[in-house]
């Protein structure tokens, strides 16, 4: 993430979630570690490049933590920080949101302005 300066914290946040992704890989990983497989079958049509590219930025952000089990054949697991942990909570609010209005939102976006 680049250095930068931010307007306000929800400024920030947008920041650091920084696209549709991240928001998704979060919410797989709230229920505990996975592995790069179950995380690839559990966030729905994000190609294995995108992955690998979301979790080195959430890793280096600070959000993500990746351990590599040294055995045969390799074993790797992703799971939340705590500052990781913190902003799924956070999230927790706006996705009950927009279940509450999933219909109103569906309706926009098939109705073209």
């Amino acid at each position: 993430m680049a250095k930068r300066t931010y307007t306000c914290g929800l400024d920030a946040a947008i920041a650091v979630m920084g696209g549709k992704w991240k928001g998704l890989i979060l919410f797989s990983l709230g229920d505990g570690p996975l592995r790069f497989g179950e995380l690839r079958r559990t966030v729905a049509g994000i190609s294995e490049r995108m992955l690998i590219l979301q979790l080195r930025e959430m890793e280096a952000s600070g959000l993500v933590h990746r351990e590599v089990h040294q055995q045969v054949p390799p074993k790797v697991e992703y799971s939340l920080t705590e500052f990781g942990d913190s902003l799924n909570a956070a999230m927790g609010p706006l996705g009950e949101w927009g279940e509450e209005h999933l219909e109103r939102i569906e309706a926009i976006s098939r109705d073209p302005a």
